[in-house]
């Protein structure tokens, strides 16, 4: 106590010195551990977030689910072949027709999509690879077909094209490769499929078609055809509030009664004179004819109808659904790649014009024996009459 060393000072006081201190305790190895972990999930989402993003601009490419659009694709517009039973000279109301089916056209350009999917759900989509549809809804505009496609997109084995691809009937000179990259990707197992109404009626399609794969599977949506007819109207109406009425526009001659076959809105509702063109390439049992009034009364089981045929399990079933009374037909609780309901939108359930009862009643008797074969020639009684 009190000893000084030789200069006095305490070993406390030497200036500039301190007591030797214990070295820093190496950082935990949890700490690192999540460092890293989270410096990883940082570099992996800008990684998926900067492929998808690509994949999605690439031309062409529709991703699994995604809400694009035939605009990436679009093919130009083509006059459709139709049906002609004589050929009158032009008059006002022909080229006031031609005017509606024009305004129609767009619409058939312009579908739903459901929206597009998360980037990370969009790049692991992007596995499998591109194959040519093994079936096809080929039919029949305001059918149908649209709510058809959105359901059994529920499925996981299922495949399909959002957009319209329009390839049969105005882009075949394209060619399948074309054709091939519209397509989303499958595994295997998996089935591509595609829609569009319009080739039913086009008379270059079943050949073609067969030319592609004569094991394709085709479906066919029907409906009434007067209703559906009035339902076309109504569509072009939205779009064309001056056009004439739909009493001008069904016939020829209201006088006598002849109905105008040419007006599409009649001829695509002439279903056994459009079948009889491709039970010429392929057999009746690869096609199957969905009823679109049950598809509205009952979807699940015109559903199960549909998955049989594809040869699919049976998942889509009742639990699916749930009946919409403001748009008056069923939706979806959860739409592919969702988890919210999903209704058609507002371009669907529009409401029909009244339209003149004893006009109606000259459309139910010019079709019925055209219904009469349609019946015969599939073996199925869609009681229409």
């Amino acid at each position: 106590m009190g000893q000084r060393l030789s200069g006095g000072r305490s070993c406390l006081d030497v200036p500039g010195r301190l007591l030797p201190q214990p070295p820093p305790p190496p950082p935990p190895v949890r700490r690192k551990l999540a460092l890293l972990f989270a410096m990883l999930c940082v570099w992996l989402y800008m990684f998926l977030y900067s492929c998808a993003s690509s994949c999605a601009a690439a031309p062409g490419l529709l991703l699994l689910g995604s809400g694009s659009r035939a605009a990436q694709t679009a093919a130009p517009d083509r006059t459709l072949p139709r049906l002609s039973f004589r050929a009158p000279p032009a008059t006002p109301l022909d080229v006031a027709k031609e005017t509606a089916e024009g305004a129609t056209s767009l619409e058939e350009q312009s579908p739903e999509a459901p929206d597009s999917l998360s980037p990370i759900s969009s790049f692991f989509s992007g596995s499998g690879s591109k194959q040519l549809p093994q079936a096809i809804i080929i039919g029949v505009k305001k059918g149908g077909t649209r709510a058809l496609l959105e359901f059994l997109r529920v499925h996981p084995d299922v495949r399909a094209v959002g957009a319209e691809p329009h390839f049969f009937d105005r882009s075949y000179d394209k060619g399948l490769a074309w054709y091939r990259d519209l397509m989303p990707r499958t595994l295997d197992g998996q089935i591509t499929m595609e829609k569009t109404p319009s080739y039913f009626v086009t008379r270059e399609a079943p050949a073609r078609i067969s030319a592609m794969s004569k094991d394709t599977k085709l479906i066919v949506v029907v409906r009434d055809p007067v209703t559906r007819a009035i339902s076309d109207y109504t569509q072009t109406l939205s779009k064309r509030p001056d056009i004439p009425t739909f009493e001008s526009l069904t016939f020829r001659n209201r006088t006598t009664g002849l109905i105008d076959t040419s007006w599409s809105a009649i001829q695509i509702g002439l279903y056994a004179k459009h079948l009889e063109h491709w039970l010429g390439h392929f057999p009746l049992r690869q096609l199957l004819f969905v009823s679109g009034e049950r598809l509205i009364r009952d979807p699940a089981g015109e559903l199960g109808r549909v998955q049989d045929f594809l040869g699919l399990k049976r998942i889509i079933t009742d639990k699916h659904f749930y009946f919409n009374k403001t748009k008056g037909f069923p939706c979806l609780k959860k739409a592919e790649g969702s988890s919210k309901p999903h209704c058609l939108g507002k371009t669907k359930g529009r409401t029909h014009p009244e339209i003149d009862p004893e006009v109606v009643q000259r459309l139910r008797d010019f079709y019925r024996p055209f219904n009469l074969k349609f019946y015969q020639m599939t073996g199925h009684d869609f009681g229409w009459n």
